[in-house]
């Protein structure tokens, strides 16, 4: 059995930083390559932001994270507080994960020999898309779920994203148990104490559930913030409004005029699709009560939220009419949430705009898949332009605004309001929009390996689901995450029981670990390194590595007669850290040196394009092999239909006829997103048609980092970048000078 207390003494001199050493020199060479063309695949100069630069970003932050914990090693091994089985379990996830981010690098040189010049999107045989994505699913996560979890984003986002962890694998846990009979409990969510104190279980069971489990799952487990309790202390801590309302749209047709002839008008039918006329549910919301929005015409379509509806409050006065609206489509994946999800930060944008927003509640996959949310908006949309004296609003500006799968429909939606003729949005506003729901490679698409809130797997199962091309035996799953649902909504009282004895039991088992937790020899300040999320663990877990991977990491350990000898290497790796600059143009091949690239253009030119596809029977180096899941054969649906090709559900496909109707669009991305290739590539689009777009990508933050707003700083401040970006919208273009 292998003895960590003696592994940090008894080391050899020659191997002591052999591990990391070893995959930081390999590493190296791929990052400089990809550093060298990133600029290439840039929007402008002024927008250095594409999956490239993402993905050597990433690598070079856990190899920080690795250096910084070596040195800590270095310094504090003799240290009678210091926690061996810990710390070797930290090296040890950072050294597993470093080996899976050289394998993504080495993927995403595959990527830059086979893509066309400048293009992100892998544009060759499906076949081959297929190939490369059935084995790049393969691949191990665990190590990025456990110890690692969020190591690439900005450390205030850590403890939300170990919180979210916790909370999912022990509701996949139960969520097993409901199929089975045995129910869940709100307080058996939280008490998974296990989970908590071992990120090594925690890891496993999060890449078990992600590879495993169905769409049906996905969308229960990000409805629990729909429960009434939940959503309620989420709107305690958001503005205050005077309207909160939920409105039902009537299925009855209405005629609109045609902006190249107001006199001539164009039928908007009701929603028809899969399930046939129904209702449309969209939710009114309004800083200040505004004229019309008490009207008796607007009360009739008032639908009951029971007794935590929000309600009208009396005023004396109400405001004039805004003369803009805000029409807003919420994301979660097309399968899951509402406007409900959404409503705190809807409610700081009315505030802060000071204009009516109205968000539309689309019907949700797979129960009613494409074109059916697409329908939905477009009527809802055509609705509130119609009728928005209702709204508190004269419709002077009109914006579009969504995330996510919600920022993909406010494209298609405008494109459809282009088609038939009627008033297009004067903006879109669309963060961390999906323009490209096609199973087509991207190097920000490799980031979904470690991306604990889209994986790639569970992204594949949702556009699976809206595409309509579900085709797993899911005859009760409907049933099962009602039942679940109703389960952990049995009862208010019940239930907040169950959340205070879970937090409190939760609370414990961290202040037990910390009773025993050492104070910890204080870092040097110029040593700005990100710090690991994971501090605790009961005891050393079982290595997920081989025993040759064990020792390569025993023999990170310093040896205590001669610290002094490390010296050099740490210095050569921390050199090999600094040495990676940020990317500038530069004559350089795409990822060969250049004695080789006459050798492989004349070896290009008798390769099959089979030969040069994104297969991995050439991908990786002699000798480097990366670790593969344990989680067995993979069921990932590839959403290769045709319908993804649809420019209404793909807007990145769009012909440039159909782009030039857009209005000028402002998209907001997140640098590390894996859907941030998806923002590149459509910017880029919009601008070679000559249509106004502007692109901000903010840094360290997760998608999905409007739900976050209220989170951190830097949550807030890319928030508020999206309503100033509303807001230049809405402000209407300066007169001319005479």
């Amino acid at each position: 059995m292998h003895k960590p207390t003696e592994s940090w003494s008894t080391g050899s001199g020659t191997e002591e930083t052999q591990g990391v050493r070893e995959q930081a020199l390999g590493l190296e060479p791929a990052l400089v390559r990809l550093l060298g063309v990133a600029h290439l695949f840039d929007l402008d100069p002024e927008t250095p932001a594409n999956g490239y630069r993402s993905l050597v970003h990433t690598a070079r932050c856990c190899l920080a994270h690795l250096l910084h914990k070596s040195r800590y090693v270095a310094s504090n091994r003799h240290s009678i507080f210091f926690r061996t089985s810990h710390n070797l379990a930290e090296l040890e996830a950072y050294l597993v994960a470093l080996t899976q981010l050289r394998a993504l690098t080495y993927y995403a040189q595959h990527l830059l020999a086979t893509n066309r010049p400048g293009g992100l999107f892998f544009e060759g045989d499906e076949g081959l898309t297929a190939e490369f994505l059935r084995e790049y699913v393969t691949l191990h996560k665990g190590c990025f779920y456990g110890r690692c979890l969020g190591f690439q984003f900005t450390p205030a986002i850590r403890p939300f994203l170990q919180t979210i962890s916790i909370g999912l694998v022990s509701f996949g846990e139960h969520y097993k148990r409901n199929e089975t009979g045995l129910g869940v409990t709100a307080s058996s969510l939280f008490t998974s104490g296990r989970f908590a104190i071992d990120p090594e279980l925690r890891g496993a069971e999060f890449e078990r559930i992600i590879q495993n489990l169905d769409v049906h799952f996905w969308k229960a487990f990000w409805n629990i913030t729909e429960i009434e309790v939940l959503s309620s202390l989420a709107n305690m801590a958001s503005a205050t409004v005077r309207v909160s309302r939920l409105l039902s749209l009537p299925p009855e047709a209405f005629e609109m005029p045609l902006t190249s002839d107001p006199k001539l008008t164009v039928t908007i039918s009701p929603p028809l699709a899969h399930t046939g006329p129904g209702p449309v549910l969209v939710r009114l919301i309004s800083y200040e009560l505004r004229e019309g929005q008490d009207s008796e015409e607007l009360s009739s379509l008032v639908k009951s939220e029971g007794p935590w509806s929000l309600e009208l409050r009396p005023r004396p006065q109400q405001a004039p009419r805004s003369q803009s609206l805000v029409v807003h489509i919420h994301g979660g994946g097309f399968v899951a949430q509402t406007s409900k999800s959404h409503e705190p930060y809807l409610k700081t944008w009315a505030q802060e705009l000071g204009v009516p927003i109205i968000s539309i509640d689309y019907s949700l996959a797979p129960e009613a898949p494409f074109p059916r949310a697409l329908e939905e908006c477009f009527f809802a949309y055509c609705w509130a332009i119609k009728h928005c004296a209702l709204l508190g609003s004269t419709g002077e500006r009109i914006c579009l605004a969504g995330d996510s799968a919600g920022g993909n429909l406010c494209f298609t939606v405008s494109l459809r309001a282009a088609a038939y003729g009627v008033r297009v949005p004067d903006g879109i506003m669309a963060a961390y929009p999906a323009t490209m729901l096609q199973s087509a490679a991207s190097p920000s698409r490799l980031l979904s390996l470690m991306d604990p809130l889209l994986p790639l797997s569970v992204l594949s199962k949702c556009v699976s689901a809206y595409a309509g091309a579900e085709t797993e035996d899911h005859s009760n799953s409907d049933q099962k995450a009602l039942g679940m649902m109703g389960l952990v909504r049995r009862d208010t009282s019940l239930l907040l029981r169950d959340l205070r004895l879970g937090a409190s039991s939760w609370l414990n088992s961290f202040l037990e670990l910390r009773g025993h937790k050492s104070q910890k020899t204080q870092v040097p300040v110029a040593e700005t390194m990100r710090r690991s999320v994971s501090d605790a663990a009961l005891a050393q877990p079982e290595s997920p590595l081989g025993t040759d991977s064990l020792k390569a990491l025993t023999d990170l350990s310093l040896k205590s007669s001669s610290e002094s000898s490390d010296t050099p290497k740490m210095s050569e790796m921390s050199q090999s850290l600094e040495t990676l600059g940020p990317s500038t143009p530069s004559d350089v091949n795409f990822f060969l040196r250049s004695e080789d690239a006459q050798e492989e253009a004349g070896a290009k030119e008798g390769a099959s394009t089979k030969d040069r596809g994104l297969g991995s029977r050439a991908t990786f180096p002699e000798g480097f092999h990366p670790r593969r899941s344990s989680q067995g054969v993979i069921h990932m649906p590839l959403y290769s239909v045709p319908i993804v090709k649809n420019p209404f559900m793909s807007p990145l496909l769009a012909p440039d006829h159909m782009l030039k109707t857009l209005p000028p669009v402002h998209i907001v991305a997140c640098a590390l997103d894996p859907m941030l290739d998806d923002s590149v590539m459509f910017a880029r689009r919009l601008r070679e048609v000559g249509q106004p777009v502007t692109l901000h990508v903010v840094e360290d933050l997760p998608h999905g980092f409007l739900s976050l707003a209220s989170l951190c700083r830097e949550t807030q401040q890319a928030a508020q970048l999206c309503v100033e970006r509303i807001r230049l919208i809405l402000t209407p273009p300066a007169a001319p000078q005479p």
